[in-house]
């Protein structure tokens, strides 16, 4: 992410509570903490080599004109350039070491940070998903991270060096001439004054201009990704005259913030050139040497420009207090009780197939008034296959998530061979239920991977059987690549019956206990529905299946049969059974399929 977009980020007012939280970083560099207390020696003596050079600049000023004053070293010119040329060398090791370890700690601890809150992530329940918006987690491991990071790499070095800076050069100037450094002091406050009005203007035209960009990124975005729709409404002038209209915008505020700069620059030219015309007419008054004078203005250069970019590291840490809030805000989630590393299927949690949803009433917490599933009683024989069908809205998919567990009922009971599904460590049932879902997403690597993501450690003749048994070796064996093709984002250069059949592969080579089909072929043209209902058959054998069906057409042979309404069970029974009751749901149902 560009560095332009951690505008984006929120300040946070520095008090007590938000300062703790914000030191709640320095944890991640724990690990690497000899390394940070080198660099910040590294830092400590570059600080006192960059003032020590103006220092015997005018020492050699000094001895080259023959003058003698109270901070003149008593030494030759030659002597000092030695000196000097020494110091230079030591000032590059310095440099390079602090660049080095100061990197070194924070990508280190940065990488650490975004581990944990990646893994944090991804044990979220899906409540938490269902809540926000994936772009602002994505955020989160971006601009917020790096900001941080921007922190613990440059800032804090920056800070540090610039506070050693700040100290050093007062009492160099001070030690140097105290009348002349009451003279400067009293004219920094007013330049640092003026310098933060400005700099809070041009940071409100800079954020103005980033946001219209940002609007102007998204009408591209929405543009080429709904570009059929604008082809066919006929509307490439409309998105040329929004875009344009966007970008006209950008440029006005860019230039305004550009006004403004050039009147900010040219105050800073003034104030610093008048500032040292001031202290050289009255250094000239006093009768100081030249070398004195040079090392005075000199350090007067390093404290100014010291005390002006404290405003931009003050704001910047503003951001990155900010940004460790929000950061912190996901680490304190609760998260789902599961495995972080791969994990075979203990015996004793081994299932057979058998299934129970006892007395099932459901409310999603996101929409607490309305109730989902009422007092629902699904009971599955292991290898049985059990259909659910009924009109949109019935609970069907809310079926799956429940047996899933990406939610909890409010009341009633789910059970996995007799045994509650609470006593079931969560990863060790997932790994026995497998999903075929309606909207496959397949993730943008190659097939193999794909398939293997249902067994990670699968061998390639592993894959291959697996997708034998699901009717796609033969499409896969056409492409150039074969198993190496890579899908495309979310699979897109796949049709639908490839990817679902892909994603029947993946079920396959998971050989589950339970499989769970969520209106696997609802989707999908005569030819593809064929080959997948095919490759579901062979895939169900065995298994304990519910079926999320919309064509009742596939579910004939279900050995059992339930019709749900408003979160009701209305019927259940076998195929032949629900089409002899009069006024049946299914029957109805069924009917309008059949005729149409």
């Amino acid at each position: 992410m560009a560095r332009g977009q951690n505008l984006d980020i929120p300040k946070a007012k520095l008090n007590k509570e938000n300062l703790r939280e914000g030191l709640t970083i320095f944890k991640y560099l724990k690990p690497y903490r000899t390394k940070f207390i080198i660099g910040l020696i590294f830092i400590t003596l570059s600080s006192l080599s960059t003032m020590a050079f103006p220092y015997l600049l005018g020492e050699m000023i000094n001895s080259a004109k023959g003058v003698k004053s109270d901070s003149t070293l008593k030494l030759t010119m030659g002597t000092i350039a030695i000196v000097m040329i020494a110091l230079l060398i030591l000032q590059m090791l310095f440099s390079f070491m602090r660049v080095y370890l100061f990197t070194s700690v924070g990508e280190n601890a940065v990488a650490d940070m975004r581990k944990d809150i990646y893994q944090h992530l991804i044990k979220m329940p899906m409540e938490f998903f269902a809540q926000r918006r994936v772009g602002e987690l994505s955020s989160r491991i971006s601009a917020d991270i790096t900001q941080i990071q921007d922190a613990v790499s440059v800032m804090l070095a920056e800070l540090i060096r610039g506070i050693l800076t700040l100290l050093i050069g007062i009492a160099l100037i001070l030690y140097i001439s105290f009348k002349l450094t009451l003279v400067m002091l009293s004219v920094i406050p007013v330049v640092i004054a003026i310098a933060l009005i400005f700099s809070k203007i041009i940071r409100k035209y800079s954020r103005m201009a980033q946001d219209q960009l940002a609007d102007s990124g998204t009408i591209v975005h929405e543009t080429l990704q709904g570009v059929a729709n604008v082809k066919a409404f006929n509307n490439e002038w409309y998105e040329i005259k929004r875009y344009n209209k966007s970008i006209s915008d950008v440029v006005r505020f860019a230039v305004r913030n550009g006004r403004i700069r050039g009147m900010f620059i040219s105050f800073l030219l003034f104030s610093v050139f008048g500032a040292i015309v001031l202290v050289v007419w009255y250094a000239m008054t006093m009768d100081m040497p030249l070398g004195d004078l040079v090392k005075f203005v000199t350090f007067t250069g390093f404290v100014g420009g010291t005390m002006a970019g404290f405003a931009d590291l003050y704001s910047q840490f503003q951001k990155t207090i900010g940004a460790t809030q929000r950061v912190r805000e996901i680490l304190k989630e609760q998260t789902e009780n599961v495995n972080v590393a791969f994990d075979q299927v203990k015996p004793e949690f081994k299932l057979k197939g058998n299934v129970q949803m006892d007395n099932i009433s459901f409310t999603y917490p996101s929409r607490p008034d309305v109730q989902v599933l009422k007092g629902l009683n699904i009971k599955a024989e292991a290898g049985q296959q059990i259909a659910i069908v009924g009109p949109s809205g019935a609970g069907k998919s809310t079926i799956v998530s429940l047996l899933l567990r990406f939610y909890e009922p409010q009341f009633g009971h789910i059970y996995f061979d007799g045994k509650e599904a609470q006593h079931i460590p969560l990863s060790q049932l997932r790994a026995q239920i497998a999903l075929v879902p309606q909207d496959v997403l397949l993730f943008g690597g190659t097939i193999f991977d794909n398939i293997a993501y249902g067994k990670p450690d699968a061998t390639k003749e592993e894959v291959e059987q697996a997708a034998i048994q699901a009717n796609a070796h033969d499409f896969i064996a056409r492409f150039p690549e074969g198993y190496d093709t890579v899908v495309g984002e979310r699979g897109l250069k796949l049709s639908g019956g490839q990817r679902q059949r892909i994603a029947i592969a993946r079920a396959m080579l998971k050989d589950p206990i339970i499989l769970v089909l969520d209106e696997a072929t609802s989707s999908l043209d005569s030819e593809s529905e064929s080959l997948v209902q095919d490759a579901l058959y062979k895939l169900m054998k065995n298994r304990t299946s519910f079926v999320i069906a919309h064509r009742l057409s596939t579910i004939k042979n279900a050995d059992k049969i339930v019709v749900l309404e408003h979160g009701q069970i209305k019927e259940q029974g076998k195929h032949v059974d629900l089409l002899q009751l009069e006024d049946g749901l299914y029957k109805s149902l069924s009917k309008l399929q059949f005729e149409s």
